[in-house]
């Protein structure tokens, strides 16, 4: 089962040998079923669920949750099933079914940094620091080629836009579930900043799969 929460920020926790272990906050109160997918409609079997609920939504939006009678959500997403019985229903909140111990798949969009050079984006050495070379100690160096193709090849590692992308991290523990208060405490960081909405599912293979082509 998918769950979807917000990164609260990190703490940390003292294991059994007296070590210190560094956690991330989950809060995924709110989060609820509002859809379903099937064969006979929609070609494939899914649940759809939604987190937060948003400052505003057009009518066509509006319209969809006022027929199925549930509160409007923000963040929408699909979790992919093989049989119409893990269907849930529509309007009930999620629970997780993560044991202590158990490691999961998140993912999330990391911190924006916005443009950066190459030894910062892509870890370059940069250039030498003295021996002719002016101002031009953190560039690239050359990027083209020779007079054939005479071009710089797509896929080029150069300076630009770093993070924000959506990234996805794997066999993350369970430290700790506090489902009085919808918290979810897993082991380790997660990418993002505070109030990143963190997408969360058992660990299996397929699970991985699932996550990366989204």
């Amino acid at each position: 089962m998918m769950i979807l929460g917000k990164k609260l920020g990190q703490t940390s926790f003292l294991d059994s040998k007296g070590k210190r272990v560094c956690a991330t906050v989950l809060d995924y109160k709110g989060c609820t079923v509002v859809g379903n997918r099937t064969n006979d409609k929609d070609g494939y079997i899914a649940n759809i669920i939604g987190f937060l609920k948003p400052k505003k939504l057009n009518k066509p939006q509006q319209q969809d949750f006022i027929k199925k009678n549930i509160d409007p959500k923000k963040h929408l997403k699909e979790e992919r099933l093989e049989m119409e019985d893990k269907l849930l229903e529509i309007g009930s909140e999620l629970k997780v079914d993560f044991e202590i111990g158990d490691k999961v798949i998140v993912q999330s969009k990391s911190t924006g940094k916005g443009f950066a050079g190459v030894m910062k984006r892509h870890n370059f050495g940069g250039l030498r620091a003295s021996h002719g070379v002016s101002i031009s100690h953190r560039s690239a160096g050359g990027t083209g080629q020779n007079q054939n193709p005479g071009r710089v090849f797509k896929g080029k590692k150069m300076a630009g836009h770093l993070g924000d992308e959506v990234v996805t991290q794997k066999n993350l523990e369970v430290l700790k579930i506090d489902e009085d208060n919808s918290l979810l405490f897993l082991k380790g960081s997660v990418p993002g900043k505070r109030s990143t909405i963190v997408s969360c599912l058992l660990y299996t293979s397929d699970a991985a799969d699932d996550m990366q082509c989204v």
